[in-house]
């Protein structure tokens, strides 16, 4: 649970606002904010916070009375871009990729949980809609891997393209191609078998904000 008194102090001392905290870490402004009134005590990015801060995350949870910043590069922290899939994910190439909109900070042991591929190949985007439901929400980051971009088992989670339109779905091979599954059960399946539909990689974690 990270202390809000803490996280403000901080703030003012390192002479930031909400929005380029948020920034730095990769969190909105409104989340920020709600961390530093009190409205939530918990985030998954106590590292990155700890880190744009020069402190340490045991003195903002309140374990240690010690704000030094002393052992917080042993937690290191990569930059993965953003990748707009509703949007630019057509064409099917790594060259037709659009230039990312902004980073966020992930710990490298917890995307180690994951993944053994390079961090070249990660890109994270935001859920949009609700055909994913409830496995995914409109809004929850998402952590994709390009490394992945052939099925070996089914109903695995992919980033996928399909006539230009980028989309997160569940694939089942068939003996025609695949089956295009949704978890929203009011959302019908699709199929591919024509040569329309292109991986991109395997969502690999979903970040879901409190």
């Amino acid at each position: 649970m990270l202390r809000n008194d803490r996280l403000a102090q901080l703030i003012e001392q390192n002479n930031l606002s909400n929005p380029k905290l948020g920034k730095m870490v990769g969190l909105s402004a409104s989340m920020i904010g709600k961390l530093v009134r009190g409205e939530t005590h918990h985030t998954s990015h106590i590292y990155s916070i700890a880190h744009a801060l020069r402190t340490n995350p045991d003195y903002l949870m309140g374990t240690s009375d010690n704000p030094a910043a002393s052992g917080i590069d042993e937690v290191e922290t990569v930059q993965v871009p953003q990748i707009d899939l509703r949007f630019s994910m057509g064409g099917g190439a790594d060259t037709d990729l659009p230039v990312q909109a902004e980073t966020m900070s992930f710990s490298r042991s917890w995307i180690r949980q994951f993944t053994a591929a390079s961090t070249n190949e990660l890109f994270f985007a935001r859920g949009a809609g609700d055909s994913m439901y409830p496995t995914i929400g409109d809004g929850d980051v998402l952590l994709i891997d390009r490394s992945q971009n052939t099925p070996t088992m089914g109903d695995q989670i992919w980033a996928i393209t399909q006539y230009g339109l980028g989309m997160i779905k569940r694939l089942r091979p068939t003996a025609e191609g695949y089956k295009i599954l949704s978890d929203n059960p009011n959302v019908p399946p699709d199929t591919a078998a024509d040569g329309s539909m292109h991986i991109i990689g395997r969502v690999i974690a979903v970040v879901r904000r409190v």
